[in-house]
């Protein structure tokens, strides 16, 4: 679906196997003291010149700084999910609120997972020549707000969308997509999983958006579609060929599980009566987890929201059609942190008793700060369900692999120069490219013109390389732009350009696109 596809091999890692519960317990309470960590050093900030208390705090910043393995994240980045079964409907006009656009902290990546989107074979194809209507909404509210598409995937109705801050950009890398059909034992793609997976500031992240199969009695299908999408899907990076190789995986989408048990009245009982507790025993994916260890991996927030499904569209009732289904939290968001490495039968006995690799030199946790729904769209017999996160991470690194420059002035008057610098090695390709993008563009493939890179020989490191952008292809009109090197290998762009000004061209006033202006007058 996008031209975002393939990426270089990296370098070799050893797989990691399954840790034991202890090892997630022992990571929700770092999570925790971290958390407290962060209490003690507003409190510090706050504290008068008081020895004795400064003390007292010290201890305990040391003693928590001891038990989080020595190691406080420096970045903090927000992650905003969303997962919604349209039902082939058309996108409301406006998805502000389901973006949650002025929250703060703000965001930093959005990901978005669809199901159903509307794929008949006119509509589909028509969706393959241009961006479909789903994508166009989300893209035309985010660009404003300097969000950029990273990429998308999409199999038949089943659709998943990345944006980052372009910020960002630079540092989201290796991406690469796929998908796995389940519908009809697995040549049709109405059911199974499309996924993302990149590598962010160096942490390998993967996003799986899933649709499984329906109805109440197919809760052990849903299982095996979905153990079989884990063991299926596979990635060309050689320390991250599976999804669960990754250091986190959110999987997310309808999953369909439904209420066993009770009746339609008691959950409407309980569900009119804000006791959702009540139903939260008997929810399938919360039963099949006691029984299915890869599942105990996942982890989720409280259901503390209205069950998603299924509503009378444009309304807050549940389905009061003839077959009145059953209300159930189909539409879920999940996240697992790799398991820490178990340690070798080789290892001494000292080193055995301890699954948690306490000296990890960049860790990343993993904190939700909402679950909820929206109750406030009703295109679909499904709500939108949102979760955002805190994404606390050391970076890997931070210097973009290319660093781009405008030389001069620009205008369409005569041809642009430009500089470009390798400063990290990189599988770089005399097929890269350095894009002219207009601020607030959407996506890699949203640029006004681009222009080759050198293509005798491939560039030293710090070598500075002047190359220019022919005038004809330079906007007559001028504006705020940016340079943006796009590798090929890397399926992302790799370095931008400070933004600059374009002048508006001489040509504009004589082609009639601008008016002349003689003795301050137009």
């Amino acid at each position: 679906m996008d031209f975002l596809r393939h990426s270089p091999r990296l370098r070799s890692d050893s797989m990691s196997s399954s840790a034991s519960q202890s090892s997630r317990t022992s990571q929700r309470s770092k999570v925790v003291l971290r958390q407290r960590l962060t209490h003690l050093l507003t409190c510090v900030e706050d504290m008068s010149s008081d020895d004795e208390a400064g003390e007292e705090v010290s201890r305990s910043l040391d003693e928590a700084f001891h038990l989080c393995g020595g190691y406080v994240p420096t970045d903090a980045f927000r992650l905003h999910m969303v997962t919604w079964n349209v039902a082939t409907a058309e996108p409301p006009e406006d998805v502000a609120s389901l973006m949650q656009l002025d929250v703060q902290p703000p965001t930093d990546i959005y990901v978005i997972g669809l199901q159903e989107v509307n794929a008949t074979p006119v509509r589909f194809i028509s969706d393959l020549l241009v961006e479909d209507s789903w994508s166009h909404v989300f893209m035309e509210t985010l660009a404003p707000r300097g969000f950029v598409k990273v990429t998308s995937v999409r199999m038949q109705g089943l659709l998943l969308l990345v944006f980052a801050k372009q910020m960002h950009l630079p540092f989201i890398r290796n991406i690469q997509t796929t998908y796995t059909r389940t519908g009809i034992f697995g040549y049709w793609g109405n059911k199974g999983g499309v996924s993302v997976r990149f590598s962010f500031y160096g942490h390998m992240v993967c996003f799986l958006n899933c649709h499984l199969a329906a109805h109440m009695n197919y809760a052990l299908q849903r299982v095996d579609e979905i153990e079989h999408i884990l063991e299926k899907q596979d990635f060309d990076i050689t320390d991250t060929p599976h999804v669960r190789d990754h250091k986190v995986v959110f999987w997310f989408g309808d999953l369909n599980f439904r209420i066993a048990d009770h009746g339609l009245h008691f959950l409407r009982s309980s569900i009119n009566s804000e006791r959702l507790n009540l139903l939260w025993s008997k929810d399938q994916l919360t039963m099949m987890k006691k029984n299915e260890p890869f599942l105990q991996e996942f982890e989720e927030g409280p259901l503390n929201f209205k069950p998603t499904y299924k509503f009378n569209r444009n309304s807050d009732t549940y389905d009061t059609s003839g077959k009145k289904r059953k209300p159930a939290w189909t539409d879920r968001i999940l996240w697992r942190i790799k398991p820490k490495t178990l340690p070798s039968e080789d290892d001494d006995d000292q080193a055995s008793m301890s699954t948690v690799d306490e000296t990890e030199e960049y860790p990343l946790l993993v904190i939700q700060d909402k679950y909820t729904c929206d109750m406030s769209y009703g295109v679909s017999d499904h709500k939108p369900v949102i979760a955002t996160f805190s994404l606390e991470l050391k970076k890997c690194y931070d210097t973009p692999q290319v660093h781009v420059s405008p030389l001069g002035a620009w205008c369409a008057d005569h041809d642009g120069l430009l500089t470009y610098t390798v400063q990290e090695d990189f599988m770089s390709s005399t097929w890269d490219w350095i894009g002219l993008y207009k601020v607030g563009f959407k996506s890699a493939s949203d640029y006004e013109t681009f222009v080759w890179v050198r293509e005798e020989e491939l560039p030293e490191i710090n070598e500075v390389i002047q190359i220019s952008m022919d005038k004809d292809e330079i906007p007559l009109l001028g504006g705020q732009f940016v340079l943006g090197y796009y590798s090929t290998n890397m399926q992302s762009i790799i370095g931008f350009s400070a933004n600059f000004q374009i002048l508006e061209s001489k040509r504009a006033v004589m082609e009639g696109l601008v008016p002349e202006n003689i003795n301050g007058l137009k």
